[in-house]
């Protein structure tokens, strides 16, 4: 079983993770970290915190020349904003008088955080549940990315829309229909995407959501969107239809729910397929040079809470966020009046940053059910056991089926 947990508040000193559970061996380089974690930043409409804050990870154990040691890892990625918060987020004895907030923004953990926790300012629920933690997330499920590259899992993400604003053509269609080149593979869809500022596949499309992020930044609002994040390589068999908590598109959900301002999420054809006749709905069986196939990919890679072999499919919906420059209506916990809500330095879009966090959590959930089908201390003991079922699974299905 593979776990991580993360620490830190957003303009503390710093986050941190530790990881814990993957096998010997595995090679990690520093770079491969920090490319993921740059990638997290981008996206055109991002606030002023992607400029003062350049994310890198100091690996501090369970990692030695470059190769991972069965042990737990941890990493930690400073905060340089840190420097202006001092006085604010010191963790020692307060020294000076800091203004307390408690004007809470509807959208946010502000009210749910302070009535929760019992606190008097605001700030406490502000600084942990703010979606800086997810550099830490990216940082620890970059072992996960790192660990399916082994076994020829790749995985990457494009956004569909920002703010309703959609593709002539949607690739999704190509992925459902199984229309893909006979090399594709998810990450070709980030290298494609993250060539676009908003990380989308289609350059009209492009500079429509550029002036309308443009126009909700003048007008002090902000916008959300949808994107996939697509993973391929993922042999047939993870996951149980055993247990609802053995079930591979049901962590999926789970984990790509807690990522921050996510309202929905999708498996395949997802809520289309509620409107659809059966008969067009599901993946035809068929055989194809002496294999078994299918015709389309409608289910998103997954049948029975188990993976088919196909690419997995995930479509998620991210809100808008909820600090606005234009702010809407609140009560001041302090006096109990109505007002408007307060500014907090934020983003006007992070769809492009959101697709990127979908990547590192589908890694570590394909990460995590691959270790539990095939374990291993080693990496070369958890590809011995990879190549001995999928060498196989063919060879045996049709022995178990042989009249």
């Amino acid at each position: 079983m593979i776990r991580f947990i993360t620490a830190g508040e957003s303009h503390g000193k710093g986050l941190t993770t530790i990881i814990d559970g993957f096998p010997s061996n595995l090679k990690i380089e520093n770079e491969y970290i920090n490319f993921h974690l740059k990638r997290r930043q981008m996206g055109y409409g991002r606030g002023l915190r992607m400029k003062i804050e350049t994310d890198t990870a100091e690996i501090l154990s369970g990692i030695r020349f470059q190769k991972t040691l069965g042990t737990p890892i941890s990493l930690f990625v400073k905060n340089y904003d840190w420097e202006n918060w001092i006085d604010k987020m010191t963790p020692g004895k307060q020294e000076t008088e800091v203004e307390k907030i408690t004007v809470p923004r509807p959208g946010h953990a502000d009210l749910v955080g302070v009535t929760k926790y019992n606190f008097n300012d605001i700030r406490n629920s502000i600084e942990r549940s703010s979606a800086r933690e997810t550099a830490a997330r990216v940082a620890a499920c970059s072992i996960a990315r790192r660990f399916l590259e082994e076994f020829g899992i790749s995985i990457g993400s494009f956004v569909e829309n920002i703010g309703g604003i959609f593709p002539k053509e949607n690739f999704a269609d190509k992925l459902f229909n199984d229309k893909l080149p006979k090399n594709f593979n998810g990450w070709s869809l980030s290298e494609k995407s993250d060539k676009s500022s908003v990380r989308v596949l289609d350059k009209d499309q492009e500079e429509k959501i550029i002036r309308k992020i443009k126009s909700a930044k003048k007008n002090g609002d902000t916008l959300g969107g949808t994107f996939y994040t697509v993973a391929t390589g993922v042999p047939v068999g993870l996951g149980s239809f055993i247990n609802y908590d053995t079930k591979l598109d049901a962590e999926i959900a789970h984990i790509m729910m807690g990522i921050n301002a996510v309202k929905g999420v999708e498996i395949g054809t997802g809520f289309k397929s509620a409107d659809a006749f059966g008969s067009v709905s599901h993946d035809e069986i068929v055989k194809k040079n002496g294999l078994i196939v299918r015709k389309s990919n409608r289910a998103g890679g997954i049948e029975g809470g188990i993976s088919t072999g196909l690419p997995i499919i995930v479509r998620a919906a991210m809100k808008p966020i909820a600090t606005l420059m234009s702010p809407i209506d609140t009560v001041d916990l302090s006096t109990m009046k109505q007002i408007k809500a307060r500014r907090e330095r934020s983003d006007f879009v992070a769809v492009p940053a959101c697709a990127v966090i979908a990547e590192s959590m589908l890694a570590w959930v394909l990460a995590k059910f691959m270790l539990q089908k095939f374990g291993g201390d080693s990496i070369e003991e958890t590809k011995d056991n990879y190549n001995s079922y999928t060498e196989n699974i063919n060879k045996r299905m049709l022995k178990n089926f042989k009249k």
